[in-house]
């Protein structure tokens, strides 16, 4: 691997200029010549590297700036300030052999075309890409097999599932063998099982090829499974950058007791043990001091009808849920 990070961003910024209208006639009327601006800093000074073969889990809440990061990154869009250098290119160039690099991802936009079956954009994209014939039928035959699609490649795109046409559209981002892959939400609005299919091909694609992966998603399943390092963003700025383990231990110092009863308690016995987060009839969840799980546990197992108890860590999700409140 280089020493030299793949990926360099610094003091990054994106801003854009946004009209603002009030409701009603007579405001439409004023905005036709006077029509009030502010300044929206989608991205503001923001700065990471990226090694070479890192797969790196980029998030936060809706509105934080991670599409729009990745656009800069992608050469889609223009930085207001700052500076990227992607493989020694920058981006905005859009040079050729820059963009023969990369690849991209977007679970909410498709680059299949959506009359004619996915093996026909495949072809299209040989094309832009100017691929030889033997390096792309030995890559899409590995992709095919690696996705499990030999039958959906031929069939109408429009025809196809969600799970079948994102498959595809892997395949359509890929075909060029990039090294540097943008994934943006890449397993939304699909089924429990298709989220496991993708997230293993991510996986596997990164060993093999030691490609260099940004990863978004609101599906904190997906980062956990594919990421060691997690980069949070939130309004525009950079909150976190590091592995995740050691967010977890750094910003909770709470476990979770899970207890299941025999007969029912009430709310007020258990609350002294802790913060209830979840109650049911038989079953409740308590939020208690990482440091005094172990004496919380023997006291309850001393108080209460327990007949089972489970003690965990916080998951990831209410983890990032908690970096977000404070």
């Amino acid at each position: 691997m280089s020493k030299t990070p793949t990926i360099q961003v610094k003091n990054l910024s994106r801003h854009f200029s946004v009209h603002d209208k009030k409701p009603g006639l007579k405001s439409s009327i004023t905005s036709l010549f006077h029509r009030p601006k502010r300044i929206v800093k989608a991205v503001n000074n923001v700065s990471f590297d990226i090694k070479e073969g890192e797969l790196v889990g980029f998030i936060g809440p809706n509105g934080a700036g991670k599409t729009t990061t990745l656009k800069c990154l992608s050469g889609l869009l223009y930085p207001t300030k700052g500076k990227i250098s992607i493989l020694d290119f920058n981006p905005w160039q859009r040079k050729k052999e820059f963009l023969r690099q990369i690849g991209f991802v977007m679970g909410q936009k498709n680059q299949l075309w959506w009359d004619i079956p996915p093996q026909e954009t495949f072809l299209l994209n040989k094309a832009i890409y100017e691929i030889d014939n033997k390096a792309y039928k030995e890559r899409l035959d590995f992709l095919i097999d690696a996705l499990d699609i030999k039958k959906e490649i031929s069939i109408q795109t429009r025809k196809l599932s969600l799970g079948q046409r994102m498959k595809c559209e892997f395949v359509a981002a890929l075909i060029h063998s990039p090294k540097i892959v943008f994934l943006d939400e890449p397993t939304i609005g699909l089924d429990v099982v298709m989220q496991d299919k993708i997230r293993d091909f991510i996986r596997d694609y990164n060993k093999e090829f030691k490609a260099t992966i940004i990863l978004t998603s609101h599906y904190m399943k997906d980062v956990q499974a594919l990421c060691k390092r997690l980069i949070i963003i939130d309004k525009g700025k950079l909150y976190y950058d590091g592995d995740i383990s050691k967010l977890k231990n750094g910003l909770t110092n709470k476990k979770l007791l899970t207890l299941t009863f025999k007969e029912e308690v009430s709310k007020d016995k258990l609350e002294k043990f802790g913060k209830l987060t979840k109650f049911e009839q038989l079953r409740a969840t308590i939020l208690v001091d990482r440091k005094k799980t172990s004496t919380i546990a023997a006291q309850a197992l001393k108080e209460l009808p327990i007949t089972d108890l489970n003690i965990e860590d916080i998951p990831l999700e209410q983890t990032i849920k908690e970096v977000f409140q404070r």
